[in-house]
């Protein structure tokens, strides 16, 4: 068996090591993130260049199933997947961490919401951790900004006040406390990710008081079958029902 593993999460390694060698497995990574954790098995690094481009690798490249392991919020690969898969009548799962309940967060549907909330609030000293591709919502704002990133975010859509703290997970509890401490942080700026990972700035902000104003995380294209663990993942994959 080949698949073609859509992955960059630690959900998507997980699943290669678990098939790897008995499954050949392509792991094809976005190539955002430099020095990326690699899974085990092939890997390939960039974009397919589109609908057109993901059907042209994978009419040239056969595989017998896709797993879509990309981050909750990869919408546009996604999206891109499932109507390729669908167009070549090809097995397509998508494996996705999931959901963080959201208990008392404000539930906001994008980043342009979460920074108009953020207004609406009188938020001053906010802490946003919603990658470097939602900046850009934030850049007209008066409030001061903490932004946590893996790579930084261009020049041109960074607000007025703000520092910024290159950073990768996995996160510790007594860190973000002092974290949210020490920036004096009254709001908490956040994408609904799940998972374990950065879970702890959540629990943190609780302890403290904070107010979180939460993205909550796209649908999942109609239709497209879903799981939430590695172990459904490859139960899905040795199934000849799939």
């Amino acid at each position: 068996m080949r698949i073609l593993l859509l992955g960059g999460t630690g959900e998507a390694r997980a699943l290669a090591r678990a098939l790897h060698p008995g499954v050949e497995v392509i792991s094809s990574l976005a190539g955002r993130v430099p020095d990326p954790a690699l899974p085990a098995g092939q890997v390939r690094i960039g974009g397919f260049g589109g609908v057109e481009g993901m059907r042209r690798w994978l009419t040239e490249t056969p595989v017998d199933a896709v797993v879509d392991a990309t981050h909750p919020f990869a919408a546009t690969i996604t999206a891109h997947a499932a109507e390729v898969c669908a167009d070549l009548g090809l097995p397509h799962l998508v494996l996705a961490r999931p959901a963080w309940p959201p208990g008392d967060a404000i539930l906001v549907s994008s980043d342009r919401e979460a920074a108009e909330t953020v207004a609406q609030q009188g938020f001053t000293r906010v802490f946003l951790t919603t990658g470097r591709t939602g900046v850009g919502a934030f850049r007209h704002s008066e409030a001061w900004f903490l932004i946590r990133a893996v790579t930084p975010p261009d020049a041109d859509l960074l607000p007025r006040r703000h520092h910024v703290l290159l950073s990768r997970g996995p996160y510790r509890y007594d860190d973000e406390l002092e974290v949210l401490r020490s920036h004096r942080i009254d709001a908490l700026v956040t994408k609904n990710s799940g998972g374990e990972m950065t879970r702890p700035k959540l629990d943190a902000a609780a302890a403290l008081g904070v107010p979180v104003v939460m993205v909550d995380r796209p649908a999942v294209p109609a239709g497209v079958r879903t799981v939430a663990t590695v172990a459904d993942a490859v139960a899905w994959l040795s199934s000849p029902a799939r």
